[in-house]
């Protein structure tokens, strides 16, 4: 399926994954590729939230898969779904990300594990099976990973989000070298403060969301629709020579 020269940004026909697609960032960009032409396989733990419905009054088809990312069990069965649902693979959009904070004087191995686990892990070993799939499919394919502010940045209190986070940045790079040459994009999106259910606790304390906007050029959180544009650059032809880049959508934090 060759570009579109009038419309570079069309997906029309594609199929995309997105994990963590009920709520916040992934549901954004879940509904974003689905507004461009895409079917969505939507992963996440329990409920798939309202993401279903919004995809669908795009015109395109919805997959709704259970599954958790703690471990990497259900890896090989989301790329299975995904294909037996719409027939191949396009896009994968690895959005599901965990968080924990304690001081790292106290900080657990559990804590540890947790975040590892699911932010680095399970997104290598998924990351892994779709392009397995794209080298079956002899198609390409786009891999989008969620990094952060902290792939760039230490942050404090949060030291297996950051290890992760940072993991992502070097494996997004390395991927795109193993697999530039097969017509497999490996790319990321880093997102800046973001109006999410992640963020209330600090949007809520005026003083820290006055600290956060204060050191915001844009002068304002972001949102998930603020990503719609980068993850469907990223996943259409428009980016057939982006490899490895971290795209950072932060209204200009990482410039202060």
């Amino acid at each position: 399926m060759g570009p579109n020269i009038v419309n570079p940004f069309d997906l029309t026909g594609r199929v995309a994954i997105v994990t963590g697609s009920n709520t916040g960032l992934g549901a954004g960009m879940a509904v974003a590729l689905a507004a461009a032409g895409c079917d969505i396989v939507g992963v996440s733990r329990a409920d798939a939230g309202d993401t279903a419905a919004r995809v669908q009054a795009c015109g395109r088809r919805f997959a709704d898969v259970r599954a958790d990312l703690g471990s990497i069990a259900p890896v090989e069965d989301i790329v299975r779904a995904a294909v037996e649902a719409f027939g191949r693979i396009d896009v994968l959009v690895n959005n599901a990300g965990i968080i924990r904070r304690e001081d790292a004087l106290d900080f657990t191995e559990a804590d540890w594990d947790a975040v590892v686990d699911v932010n680095l892990k399970s997104l290598f070993f998924l990351s892994q099976a779709a392009a397995r799939q794209f080298v079956k499919q002899q198609s390409g394919g786009k891999i989008i990973n969620v990094a952060s502010m902290l792939s760039f940045q230490g942050g404090i209190r949060v030291a297996s989000y950051t290890a992760s986070k940072s993991g992502v940045l070097g494996l997004t790079r390395l991927l795109a070298n193993e697999w530039a040459a097969q017509g497999i994009n490996v790319n990321a999106i880093a997102p800046g403060y973001m109006a999410t259910a992640n963020t209330a606790a600090l949007r809520d304390d005026s003083q820290r969301n006055d600290e956060i906007l204060s050191r915001i050029p844009a002068a304002r959180w972001g949102t998930p629709d603020d990503l719609a544009g980068p993850v469907v650059f990223l996943a259409s032809a428009a980016s057939d020579y982006v490899h490895g880049h971290t795209l950072a959508v932060d209204g200009g934090w990482l410039a202060r």
